[in-house]
C-alpha cells in the first residue's frame, strides 16, 4: 500500500466518491449529508490523497483547510473489497501527519450519528478524537457527530 496526492482525474476515484455519496444517501437524510462531491473536492483549500496497491484504488481521504491552524478531514472512504484491512487507519494516520506538517493545532471532522457510522467513530476515537460542538459552518444536527483532536 502507498499513498499519493490524487489529481481526481482517474475513473476509479470518481467511482469511489460516487459510491461514498450514494452510501451517505442510504444512511442519512439529505440535509445531513456533508460529504463533498468530486467538483467540491477539486476546489482550492482541499487536498485529496488516494491509497493504492499498484494501480488499484483502495481508498481515499482529504484535508480541507478551515484556517491556518485548523483543518477538517473529508471524504474518508475505503473501497468495498478492501474494508477491514487497515486502509482507513493508514489514510487517517497520513492525514494526521499532514495536518501536523501544515502546522495545524487542531483537526476536526463530521460523521454520522447513526449506528452505521459506529466503525468510523471508533476509528477516530482510537487515535484521540473527542466529540465537540459544531465547527466551521456546521450547525447542530441530530444526525451528525462532530469530533476534534488537538495536535
Amino acid at each position: 500500500m502507498y499513498i499519493q496526492q490524487d489529481t481526481l482525474t482517474d475513473g476509479q476515484i470518481e467511482q469511489l466518491i460516487t459510491a461514498h455519496l450514494e452510501e451517505m444517501k442510504k444512511h442519512s437524510p439529505p440535509e445531513s449529508i456533508h460529504a463533498l462531491p468530486l467538483a467540491e473536492l477539486k476546489k482550492q483549500g482541499v487536498t485529496v490523497w488516494s491509497v493504492r496497491d499498484g494501480e488499484e484504488l483502495l481508498g481515499c481521504g482529504a484535508l480541507k483547510e478551515l484556517s491556518s491552524d485548523h483543518g477538517e478531514i473529508k471524504s474518508m472512504r475505503t473501497a468495498a473489497p478492501h474494508m477491514r484491512k487497515g486502509v482507513g487507519r493508514y489514510m487517517l494516520n497520513h492525514l494526521l501527519q499532514e495536518a501536523k506538517r501544515r502546522g495545524y493545532s487542531r483537526i476536526s471532522l463530521e460523521t454520522g450519528a447513526m449506528s452505521f457510522f459506529e466503525p468510523a467513530r471508533k476509528l477516530y476515537e482510537s487515535v484521540g478524537f473527542d466529540s465537540c460542538p459544531p465547527f466551521g459552518s456546521y450547525e447542530e444536527d441530530p444526525n451528525s457527530l462532530f469530533m476534534t483532536k488537538e495536535l
